[in-house]
């Protein structure tokens, strides 16, 4: 019999769902605008039972969870359990939109698979390699420990698909290649990469920490907030709100979308060059920390939906690194799909790689229950 994993992704207001079969993609999908009023369906759970309801889940073997926040306890996917929920669930606090609907996903998948085999992949495990000076933030050390405030890093599976494949795309050894990826999409987050190694990431305790995105802030001084409290007269709630939901580019420009963004910049709008400015300066600060911080990069790959589909955004965040021996090719930035993009014969090479977080969960899966549950490797983009 083929064998057949599925794969869940519960964000905060989304069900994402892959099934794969004999190492093809057979269905796929998105149910949308989970627990918004008028919209999908009421809650996580619900929307899990609609999606297993019309699959045909015939000799399913496994299935994947993405779990957003796996703390300082989980460094690698496991075998779901009860102990394994329960450990999630005290993890709430640290990811209060997501992890507790994902605890939702693998509730209502336990609940109507029981007899099938499930593993938990975390989107914070790949991070795990972190040095402790990375990770490490400079605070009272009892109050950090006993709080867990640590730098955890998040799109841990989007940036180890995506390394992985620069390697193959450049046909050079993972254990060997200086990557610095930069997933850039409404979430946005940069990570070098040394040896298939997390060594430094942008985002922190939570997602909020970093590059500029398409509603929250990215890097902030503290002090902003103390201000807002003391001066504004804002609530915590409210700063948290503003800072997650009404700040980057929403913030900036009144939109979320680059490409609307880019649209009003070409026409001119004061806001929106600023915006882009802003966004694009973040990037290239982050990519010139990390080329030092490894010592050279042999690659920087963009991804996600801006990172893969804006020439403009690359060309911008990268221009002026030519001493560093970053360029991009104007010809070849604006082909498309997994390509190098910078001159022939640059000492590092610039990439676009589509990312593929579902494919990812499923290797890790598929790692995680092999020998007595073996998963089908999932499809590659081509094959």
């Amino acid at each position: 019999m083929t064998d057949r994993v599925l794969v869940l992704n519960c964000g905060s207001s989304s069900v994402k769902y892959r099934l794969y079969a004999g190492g093809s993609t057979v269905d796929s999908g998105t149910v949308e605008r989970v627990g918004e009023p008028g919209g999908g369906p009421p809650d996580h759970a619900t929307a899990v039972r609609e999606i297993l309801g019309r699959l045909d889940l015939t000799g399913l073997t496994a299935v994947g969870h993405r779990v957003v926040h796996g703390g300082r306890r989980f460094s690698a996917p496991v075998r779901i359990d009860d102990a394994v929920v329960a450990a999630i669930g005290e993890l709430v606090p640290l990811a209060p939109l997501h992890n507790p609907a994902n605890l939702a996903g693998i509730a209502a998948t336990r609940e109507l698979l029981p007899d099938v085999a499930q593993a938990a992949v975390f989107d914070t495990a790949f991070h795990h390699t972190l040095p402790e000076s990375a990770a490490t933030y400079a605070i009272d050390l009892e109050t950090a420990r006993r709080h867990d405030i640590r730098r955890y890093g998040f799109h841990g599976t989007s940036h180890a698909y995506v390394s992985r494949r620069t390697a193959e795309l450049l046909d050079r050894p993972y254990d060997r290649l200086r990557t610095i990826s930069l997933h850039l999409g409404n979430g946005a987050s940069a990570c070098a990469v040394d040896g298939g190694r997390s060594v430094a990431t942008s985002m922190g305790m939570s997602p909020l920490e970093g590059l500029v995105m398409g509603t929250r802030s990215g890097d902030l001084d503290p002090t902003v907030i103390f201000h807002l409290r003391r001066e504004g007269g804002m609530g915590v709630d409210e700063i948290d709100d503003l800072l997650n939901h009404r700040s980057g580019l929403l913030g900036l420009t009144g939109v979320n979308d680059m490409r609307e963004v880019q649209s009003r910049r070409a026409a001119g709008d004061p806001a929106a060059v600023l915006a882009f400015d802003v966004y694009c300066r973040r990037i290239t600060g982050y990519v010139g920390a990390y080329h030092a911080l490894l010592g050279g990069a042999d690659a920087i790959t963009f991804t996600a939906g801006v990172g893969e589909r804006s020439p403009e955004v690359r060309a911008a965040a990268l221009a002026g690194l030519d001493r560093l021996g970053i360029a991009v090719d104007p010809d070849r930035n604006a082909g498309t799909g997994d390509r190098v993009i910078s001159p022939a014969g640059a000492p590092v090479s610039v990439c676009v790689v589509g990312t593929d977080e579902e494919r990812e969960i499923a290797r890790q899966t598929r790692t995680v229950l092999a020998g007595a549950d073996r998963v089908a490797e999932p499809d590659r983009p081509g094959r």
